[in-house]
């Protein structure tokens, strides 16, 4: 397809630009889809503000990866997909052929492809991720909340690391995006969960998706308030989910004995921690990193989307047109609602389910 297309041009850190650029060609192995609705994403946030290592790899670029579209023009050699699909994929595919591949560590992949490109009005997907990261979305799940598949599968990866059993206690520090879909997650599996937040609006939120009790992390007596939340122990499982060296600290500190510490929002780089040794060796602490999704669980994401088990609609906080697209994401900087529609469109009735 040829033709000009609106989008969010990156050029530098804060310097974002709406303009018209040419809609991308695709290859004979390749889909164009026009995106129905794109997210807001705390990383794009971090883009806009700092730019990305991996993400923005020249310079103009679009940038954006939660989205949710349709199949406009498809490359002679795809048989997968046809014009008039709803599709939905996650950001990236890996390689499948390096060391980490081939121990089934995708997430660690060395060769991971990305994709960007959901403020705008058409994304070409690269033959790579179309192949083994993309799907067609179910017929009763709205654009809007099948584009929630890629964050929802980075939090399935990590609750599907931890030894979360019905009945247990699970401390999720931090009330946001990812840390709410966490919170949604260990109460569909019976456990109980205290979410831990500085922001009292943010813990208003949590109640809705499933914590039983909320607790400030700015109160002089937090740790010991979880402990007393958590039959006077402390949780068996803490999901940090801020990437605050500080939180990592707190977590491991209000962890009872035989405790398992996911460690799952990132730090700045060079960022260090201290753990008491003593508690870590005789206590048998685990602690665990987890890093992005892998298709498996992007998969299972689709699964819980598509059955309604993970409610979408509890995730949208309101609608916003492409240009608007900045004023959005320094919303969700304001941490003013959760996540919010960027409509290509501009019109919300060309989500509605035909």
């Amino acid at each position: 397809m040829n033709g000009k297309m609106m989008a969010q041009m990156f050029y530098a850190p804060g310097d974002v630009r709406f303009e018209e650029t040419d809609i991308p060609q695709i290859t004979d192995d390749e889909v164009l889809v026009k995106v129905k609705a794109a997210l807001t994403c705390g990383t794009d946030l971090k883009t806009y503000r700092r730019g990305h290592p991996t993400i923005i790899q020249h310079i103009p670029s679009t940038f954006g990866h939660e989205f949710a579209s349709e199949v406009v023009e498809v490359g002679k050699n795809v048989t997968k997909f046809k014009v008039g699909d709803r599709v939905v994929g996650a950001n990236t595919a890996p390689c499948y052929e390096c060391e980490h591949c081939k121990n089934k560590q995708y997430s660690l992949c060395d060769n991971l492809q990305y994709l960007n490109g959901a403020f705008s009005e058409y994304v070409a997907v690269p033959e790579h991720i179309l192949k083994y990261n993309f799907y067609k979305i179910p017929d009763n799940l709205r654009y809007e909340y099948a584009a929630l598949l890629e964050p929802l599968a980075c939090a399935v990866h990590g609750f599907d690391s931890i030894p979360a059993k019905v009945g247990d206690y699970v401390v999720v520090i931090g009330a946001g995006p990812i840390g709410l879909m966490f919170m949604d997650l260990l109460n569909l599996n019976g456990c109980k969960v205290i979410a831990a937040d500085l922001s009292d609006y943010r813990l208003g939120l949590a109640k809705n998706f499933g914590a039983f009790a909320t607790v400030n992390a700015k109160d002089e007596h937090y740790i010991e308030k979880v402990r007393e939340l958590s039959e006077g122990q402390g949780p068996q499982i803490v999901v940090e989910a801020t990437g605050f060296p500080e939180a990592w600290e707190q977590a491991f500190d209000m962890a009872r004995p035989g405790a398992t510490v996911l460690c799952f929002g990132g730090t700045k780089a060079g960022s260090t921690v201290t753990f008491d040794c003593k508690k870590f060796h005789y206590g048998e602490i685990t602690l665990k990193g987890v890093y992005h999704h892998t298709p498996y669980h992007v998969q299972w994401a689709l699964k819980l989307l598509a059955s309604g088990q993970i409610d979408g609609s509890k995730y949208i906080s309101g609608y916003y047109p492409l240009s608007k697209t900045i004023d959005a994401l320094e919303s969700i900087g304001r941490q003013e609602g959760i996540k919010y529609v960027i409509l290509p469109s501009g019109t919300k009735e060309d989500l509605d389910l035909k």
